[in-house]
């Protein structure tokens, strides 16, 4: 169910915006990957928490297991980073979801609730499924607040599933202007204040034009980034959104400016 929303939302946002497929594809690559091979096997094994806790590397247990929005990871070959005395080993032994994006790694921190996570923090998650899909060998489902008895999922996995195809939305939508206005070039001495300017490789967009730099606001907010904007595109000079820098010349490749 989950590949079918994603793969409405990445059609209707192409279909709207008329974005290139080949670059969405360095949003979705992991994500739309990751739930093509989700639930392929014909057989999924289901482990309780207390069968997932003994693979921790401080039971007698000789496998090391980690669970990630309820899916459940052999990773004993990384037993440096999981095991005791690694990076990694608060993980091991739990479904930790939540502090893969948090950075929390109190006792609290260490849960599978994402409640109040952002859409970006669940985007960020997903690619941390990703790659444990890529690198470790998939153990099965842990049953719990992801995925019941059956090995169904869960009204909170779905939930779960709506809000990444928010993120992954919002992820296209500053793609998709990142590339329609990219960032400028910035640099400030005390001697001689700020500078911003254009080029054709500024805000790592490579493309056939250099622009004029502009402050573009978003809406509802008072603040601004300096972004280059093609000076032979009447539509995008005239946004209501772009602001001219002060005490610069119109279609300048370079100004002045006193903050950054």
């Amino acid at each position: 169910m989950l590949k079918y929303l994603i793969l409405t939302v990445i059609s209707a946002y192409i279909a709207f915006h008329s974005v290139q497929y080949y670059d969405l594809l360095s949003i979705y690559e992991n994500t739309v990957s990751l739930l093509f091979s989700v639930g392929t096997s014909k057989e999924v094994r289901l482990l309780r928490e207390n069968e997932l806790s003994f693979h921790n590397r401080e039971s007698d247990s000789s496998k090391l297991y980690l669970s990630v929005l309820g899916q459940v990871f052999d990773v004993s070959r990384g037993r440096e980073h999981y095991g005791p005395g690694g990076g990694y080993h608060l993980f091991a032994g739990k479904d930790a979801s939540r502090a893969f994006v948090t950075g929390d790694f109190s006792e609290t921190g260490q849960t599978d609730d994402l409640s109040g996570l952002s859409p970006q923090q669940i985007v960020s998650l997903f690619d941390w499924l990703a790659f444990y899909q890529k690198e470790y060998e998939p153990v099965g489902r842990l049953i719990g607040r992801y995925y019941n008895e059956n090995g169904e999922p869960t009204a909170a996995l779905q939930q779960v599933e709506e809000i990444l195809a928010e993120g992954l939305k919002l992820k296209a939508e500053t793609l998709a202007q990142s590339k329609l206005f990219p960032s400028c070039n910035s640099a400030w001495s005390d001697a001689s204040g700020g500078r911003v300017w254009c080029t054709t490789m500024s805000g790592g967009v490579q493309r056939s034009w250099a622009g004029v730099p502009r402050k573009l606001f978003s809406p509802g907010s008072s603040g601004y980034r300096c972004v280059c904007v093609q000076s032979e595109d009447p539509t995008a000079l005239n946004s209501p959104l772009l602001k001219q820098f002060e005490d610069c010349p119109s279609l300048a490749e370079s100004c002045r400016v006193k903050t950054l």
